[in-house]
């Protein structure tokens, strides 16, 4: 992928997909909202939803009221994506894929000089991961890289996290808790942060070099999910095997209005789970 050249900017609004609201948009719209937010200091929660993603908010009604809360979620999976040109006539061409997007927001960040921060993970793996993204993006600033706790954070640790993130001058966040704990973190950071924090999952392990990514075949046939299931089978087979199926269930039942999906059928939580 050509990262440097980006002539479409497409956003076709929001889009109600089993009652989670996905935002039809293409990586140019994505990175320029991004930007925006960035620059203007506001906050601007960010996910790229595949099926796991969104069936998670779909049988759990917190984590859909998180969600829907979150500023944008962009069709990560390609079945997200031909979900929403089915059912709402997007008419998109291509998903959003997170790991591409967090490439394309480091440069846009490098090129607007707008330092970001990296939060989630090991030391070892930030370390090899702001290598990695330094000697693609030699302008980058990476302002802070925070390791996870692995743990619940107390009020006061979690207010410690935002002073700290922002007091290194990082405009934007990436966090890679892994779904639905990044999702989470975005959901209750990214209003103290006032910055964009990007939930982007699996992209800290394969910008470091730890997973590889599926071919670019099996990308645009949608199989990524076979690759990685065939990677990490005693890990991934619940999600795939399972969660894979009971989406074209309940996507069929949306598309035949057999059963409505409401996205303000949702359930405020009752507290923070601040995870660190």
């Amino acid at each position: 992928m050509d990262f440097g050249s980006r002539p479409r900017l497409i956003d076709r609004g929001k889009h109600n997909l089993l009652g989670i609201q996905i935002s039809a948009v293409d990586y140019t719209a994505a990175v320029a909202k991004i930007l925006e937010a960035a620059k203007g200091n506001r906050p601007f929660g960010v996910s790229a939803l595949a099926v796991h993603g969104v069936m998670i908010g779909v049988m759990d009604a917190e984590h859909r009221y998180r969600l829907n809360a979150l500023e944008m979620l962009v069709p990560d999976g390609q079945p997200v994506r031909v979900g929403l040109n089915m059912l709402h006539g997007t008419r998109l061409s291509e998903r959003v894929y997170g790991p591409n997007l967090m490439l394309q927001v480091c440069q846009a960040a490098a090129e607007n000089g707008l330092p970001i921060c990296l939060f989630g993970g090991t030391s070892e793996l930030l370390k090899k991961l702001s290598d990695n993204l330094r000697e693609k993006f030699p302008d980058l600033q990476i302002a802070e890289a925070i390791p996870s706790r692995f743990r619940t954070l107390t009020a006061e640790e979690k207010d410690q996290l935002i002073a700290q993130i922002k007091s290194s001058g990082a405009l934007i966040t990436f966090c890679g808790l892994g779904c639905p704990r990044q999702e989470v973190w975005a959901f209750e950071f990214k209003d103290g942060l006032s910055m964009p924090v990007l939930a982007v999952g699996a992209a800290f392990n394969f910008h470091a070099g730890l997973l590889k990514q599926a071919p670019a075949w099996m990308q645009r046939w949608g199989l990524e999910w076979f690759y990685r299931f065939i990677q990490e089978p005693f890990r991934l087979w619940k999600r795939y095997l399972l969660l894979n199926p009971y989406y074209l269930f309940l996507f069929g039942c949306q598309i035949l209005r057999i059963k409505k999906f409401k996205p303000d059928n949702c359930r405020k939580p009752d507290g923070e789970v601040r995870y660190g």
